[in-house]
């Protein structure tokens, strides 16, 4: 019987290197890509950023392949990168949203280019080092199921696969914890069994996003006023590109008390100022929907556990369809910052529902 064959996502850290050797040892018929992503920097700024497909990363990559004995690609997707992830986050944020780029990354570029470029190869599946799990339901859909490790559970960022991806995707990282894949990787020899997680955004690895937007679009970002909910000037911002809902850090207003963004209005370059309980809120709606472990809501209402942001430990709600392509989310109890732009992901206990972005 011919071996199945998977192409695995290869980052250079431990996580896709472990994923890597446990889909060889499973008798698969393994092949190593790193995908390259980054713009046109020098060499020097790519070894400084290293990121998750930096420069670094390839050479970190091809070394856990030779010591695996898999073949080893990398394979170019910078357009791919530069239209469905930076320049959708540059514009986020130039339309007061927070957007999350890992999101998009997974969906239009790790999954989508990746598993049609692996497809064309003659390749069954592709894999990388998530934690999460791919199950098929009883109903016959897929769904991405919660990883045996809470902490560094991973589904919130993968909601938006849809089933053609996730009929073809491998995620053999998700049965395990941390420590474990750690222990594995040391047990086989790995050269990145110590190597830290990535941690920032991999094409802003300063943090300093409202640098990158300015550089990166034709938009000056003007300075503006701090209004209270009532339209009141409070003070002066440096751009809307700075600020995100609930932020309270960074603000410089001398109003005697802690307060908090409460609203981003792009259209008055006006950043809305407020109280703690501001922040909060017991209902919100998100559009863009994809469903992964049913096929849609249709007109019922249904009980899940919502996240509205990737530590958001999850809250009990409501939801139900408000249009063709809406959801309203009515939370048991009101949670803090639900960001436009953001996801909000339902989990149905251990399984992903489905998600959308909040508005």
């Amino acid at each position: 019987m011919k071996k199945k064959k998977v192409v695995v996502g290869m980052s250079g850290g431990v996580d896709s290197s472990v994923a890597a050797w446990l889909l060889k040892e499973q008798g698969y018929d393994v092949i190593g890509v790193t995908m390259q992503i980054w713009q046109d920097e020098t060499n020097v700024e790519q070894e400084e950023h290293g990121g998750c497909c930096g420069l670094s990363a390839v050479d970190d990559a091809r070394r856990v392949a030779e010591r695996l004995e898999i073949p080893y690609y990398v394979m170019n997707f910078k357009k791919e990168f530069k239209e469905n992830v930076m320049d959708y986050f540059v514009q986020e944020y130039l339309d007061g949203h927070t957007p999350n780029p890992c999101i998009a990354c997974n969906r239009y570029v790790k999954w989508e280019s990746l598993l049609q470029r692996s497809l064309e190869i003659g390749a069954d599946y592709i894999a990388t080092g998530h934690y999460a799990r791919v199950r098929k339901l009883p109903n016959g859909r897929y769904a991405i199921c919660k990883s045996a490790t809470a902490a560094k559970d991973q589904t919130y960022a993968l909601y938006n696969l849809t089933q053609h991806q996730l009929a073809h995707t491998l995620m053999p990282v998700g049965e395990y914890t941390k420590d474990k894949i750690r222990e594995m990787a040391e047990e086989i020899g790995l050269p990145v069994a110590h190597k830290p997680d990535s941690q920032e955004i991999c094409f802003v690895p300063d943090n300093d996003y409202a640098k990158f937007i300015e550089e990166n679009s034709d938009c000056r970002i003007d300075e503006g006023n701090f209004v209270d909910k009532y339209g009141n000037i409070l003070g002066r911002h440096k751009g809307i590109t700075h600020y995100t809902v609930g932020q309270r850090k960074g603000l410089n207003l001398a109003l005697g008390h802690p307060v908090f963004v409460t609203e981003i209005r792009p259209e008055t370059n006006e950043v809305v100022i407020g109280e703690n309980e501001d922040v909060f809120s017991n209902r919100l709606t998100c559009r863009n929907l994809n469903w992964m472990a049913i096929e849609d809501l249709g007109d019922q209402e249904m009980r899940v556990s919502a996240k509205i942001r990737y530590s958001h430990k999850g809250a009990l709600c409501t939801i139900r369809k408000i249009g063709e392509d809406r959801v309203e989310c009515v939370f048991d109890e009101p949670q803090r910052a639900a960001t436009p732009g953001q996801a909000v992901v339902f989990y149905d206990g251990e399984y992903v529902v489905g998600g959308g972005t909040i508005e």
